[in-house]
């Protein structure tokens, strides 16, 4: 497979795991508004992963299509940050079953629509086409995921002394994936060499003083990133990704030949 294939299944991946985990709330939100706010995000990430694995299966030209490479691919064949798989349930808790903790999906849908509506953005300028025009559409949607995901947690932070410590806790727990987006892998470096693709690094800085501005506003203490470093986009995921394609892969693989 070509390190271009490779790059666009890597931002096909974090759209679909995303839009799978944001969906988990349907029917679940804190309040109705908010309920209906996440169904809408979880829909245009799963619209930015059903424009990307079809720009894939183009490429691969091997019969590939956007459903086959969402549906029939295997846990270690994935190549999104580690980041996007974990539960929505309160990093207080750690591995025991509780509720789904509103905070802690504010708080990563936050530092991920930070680092992708910097990315989209000079995606706008990809060598493909194709691509350039997907994250154009893209950047729309994400930048609005940012814009929802900082109101609530500059909310949280700044509320009461349980939202405060809720948000905070998750913000602990989370910082430390955030390593992964500044490591550069084999496709990155040749996306970005070939014009295909950018380099995570290259926005980092930009990331930073998002993060920092908003971590601020919020009363909150910026975390530690320190700790290990995942590698979900170099296809070694935590347990939680297999339990999630498990259940969004379901159907699909029990009806191959079903069709609407």
């Amino acid at each position: 497979m070509s390190h271009h294939v490779e790059y666009i299944l890597h931002l096909a991946d974090n759209a679909v795991v995303m839009g799978q985990r944001t969906a988990e709330w349907c029917g679940h939100g804190p309040i109705i508004e908010e309920d209906l706010a996440l169904a809408n995000m979880s829909l245009d990430l799963i619209g930015q992963a059903r424009l990307l694995y079809q720009l894939a299966a183009d490429l691969k030209a091997d019969g590939s299509t956007e459903d086959t490479l969402a549906y029939f691919r295997n846990t270690e064949d994935f190549r999104n940050y580690a980041l996007a798989e974990l539960p929505n349930r309160s990093a207080l808790v750690g591995y025991a079953k509780s509720d789904m903790d509103y905070g802690t999906t504010i708080a990563r849908n936050f530092l991920y629509s930070a680092l992708m509506t910097l990315v989209w953005e000079r995606l706008q300028k990809s060598s493909n086409s194709q691509l350039a025009a997907i994250a154009a559409k893209s950047l729309k949607e994400s930048r609005y995921h940012l814009r929802h995901s900082r109101d609530w947690l500059v909310r949280l932070g700044d509320g009461t002394e349980e939202s405060h410590a809720r948000v905070q806790a998750a913000l602990d727990h989370l910082m430390p994936y955030t390593q992964e987006f500044w490591t550069t892998s084999p496709m990155e470096a040749e996306a970005e060499k070939t014009g295909l693709g950018i380099l995570a690094t290259d926005v980092q800085a930009d990331w930073n003083t998002i993060v920092g501005a908003a971590i601020a506003e919020a009363t909150l203490r910026m975390p530690s990133s320190q700790g290990y470093v995942t590698q979900g986009k170099n296809q070694l995921h935590t347990e939680h990704l297999s339990f999630l394609l498990a259940e969004m892969q379901v159907l699909p693989r029990a009806h191959p030949e079903g069709v609407w």
